[in-house]
């Protein structure tokens, strides 16, 4: 700790941080819940993850993200009934499924990111440039910070 911050102070900033980051938290679920109604917050997550990586196993999502597997288990079962997820076989090994976003999926996802951006353009509209990579630089660091919690 450096010799100009004192304890009581950074107790009472992390107290804030903890704070605002569970106000921030429900927002994202109330706004998640909004955009598309077959899409949770967890289930858009693992969509997104899914898009991103060109599908994975079901344990690798719960791996990634810290979820019990009966949890992704779940949510998977969800977005394959809306025709959002569809299991294929690994063609470097034929006894994993690997899940992956159907067309109908990866379009859903595409709305719904784009929604979500225009809302945080939206509110983020009147921050000047420096203050937005700032603040995307403090949320990399904080995730990165937080991998494997």
């Amino acid at each position: 700790m450096a010799a100009t911050e004192s304890a009581p102070a950074r107790a009472e900033a992390v107290a804030g941080i903890q704070r605002e980051l569970t106000v921030f938290a429900r927002r994202a679920r109330a706004m998640a819940a909004r955009m598309h109604p077959e899409l949770s917050l967890v289930s858009f997550t693992l969509l997104g993850h899914l898009d991103e990586r060109g599908g994975c196993r079901a344990t690798d999502l719960a791996a990634h993200y810290a979820l019990d597997k009966s949890t992704v288990s779940r949510q998977v079962a969800a977005l394959e009934r809306a025709g959002l997820v569809a299991r294929r076989t690994d063609p470097d090994d034929h006894r994993v499924q690997v899940l992956a976003p159907t067309e109908a999926g990866a379009q859903i996802l595409e709305q719904v990111t784009l929604s979500r951006r225009r809302a945080l353009l939206e509110r983020l509209g009147d921050w000047p440039e420096a203050d937005l990579e700032q603040f995307a630089a403090y949320l990399t660091r904080y995730n990165e910070a937080s991998q494997g919690i």
